[in-house]
């Protein structure tokens, strides 16, 4: 009995250390944000601003990890498939949550259900530009040309990207038939574009300012509802002749399904603060975001909203690669 007794008191004393060690305090290790589109481009911009700017306050690194491929679907299915511990998150973007699932039907994972989707970053416009070279001033001479050329190709960051997306509804809207040319992300399909090798572009706006500010590239028209500061003189859509042809590149922070709530709401808190920084913002400005602040509840109801709007109207166009 006595022995008995020892051995009760001994697990009773150790009950905190254990309780402890499976309560490990998050974070104590480094958090990977991973990112669907290679460097570069916006959504990797966004995310090493937005690891330098958290960092110290969770006192852990925060590492930026590079997955392109499948229009975002690669790196979506990889987060979903993680352990919801918070080491694993996503810098969510329209393409693998909204627009890329319609379009590759064997993606694996369900855009709502297997992520935890956390906070809203900001959105990004969309530009239509050209190389220097086509014979064009503005929107109505670009369309004579593109009538003129019988299917341009158009460069975009890939398939199922907002940039595919929004030149097949610029097809649709004008009758003009183009040659999609997907690359796998902005940085390569730039390449091409400056080199002359391919001569029109849908993209998004960070990655074309400082080439149309130098004359390297010519902007036809912005897809906002408002003309954008850091090109002033390009015209929306709606300014140019094609009201309606809007989308726009979001950007968040999702993790896997599942994920604590007492993580989700420390990340969304530590998120809204960056967002509030002078410097945060002064960077996204120049990288042509607009910023926004959402809880985790509105963040996840805009996205539903999204998905039941966009991803319905990319569905019907009936886009699709196995």
């Amino acid at each position: 009995m006595k022995n008995l007794k020892f051995w009760m008191l001994l697990g009773l004393a150790c009950l905190p250390f254990g309780q402890a060690m499976a309560q490990e305090a998050w974070p104590s290790r480094p958090i990977r944000i991973v990112v669907v589109f290679p460097p570069g481009g916006s959504s990797d911009i966004v995310a090493r601003v937005l690891a330098e700017a958290i960092a110290p306050r969770l006192n852990a690194r925060v590492v930026v990890d590079n997955r392109p491929g499948a229009g975002g679907t690669v790196a979506a299915l990889h987060v979903a498939q993680q352990p919801a511990d918070g080491y694993t998150l996503m810098l969510s973007n329209t393409a693998p949550l909204v627009t890329s699932p319609p379009i590759y039907r064997t993606h694996g994972y369900d855009p709502m259900r297997s992520f935890t989707h956390i906070a809203y970053i900001g959105a990004t416009s969309m530009v239509i530009v050209t190389n220097p070279s086509v014979p064009a001033t503005d929107m109505a001479t670009l369309m004579t040309w593109m009538r003129a050329q019988r299917g341009p190709a158009f460069g975009t960051s890939g398939v199922g990207s907002v940039g595919h997306i929004l030149g097949t509804m610029f097809e649709q809207r004008t009758g003009i038939a183009l040659s999609h040319a997907p690359y796998r992300g902005s940085q390569p399909m730039q390449a091409d574009l400056l080199g002359g090798s391919i001569l029109l572009s849908f993209d998004t706006l960070p990655e074309n300012v400082e080439n149309i500010r130098a004359g390297r590239l010519r902007a036809f028209a912005i897809s906002a509802p408002s003309r954008n500061a850091m090109v002033p003189n390009v015209p929306t859509t709606e300014e140019a002749g094609l009201p309606g042809l809007l989308a726009e590149n979001f950007l968040g922070l999702s993790g896997p399904a599942n994920l604590p709530p007492a993580i989700t709401a420390r990340l969304n808190a530590e998120v809204a603060w960056a967002l509030n920084q002078p410097q945060m913002q002064e960077r996204l400005a120049q990288n042509g975001i607009t910023p926004g602040v959402k809880t985790q509840a509105e963040f996840t109801e805009w996205l539903q909203g999204q998905i039941n709007t966009l991803g319905a109207a990319v569905a019907a166009m009936n886009l699709s690669v196995n």
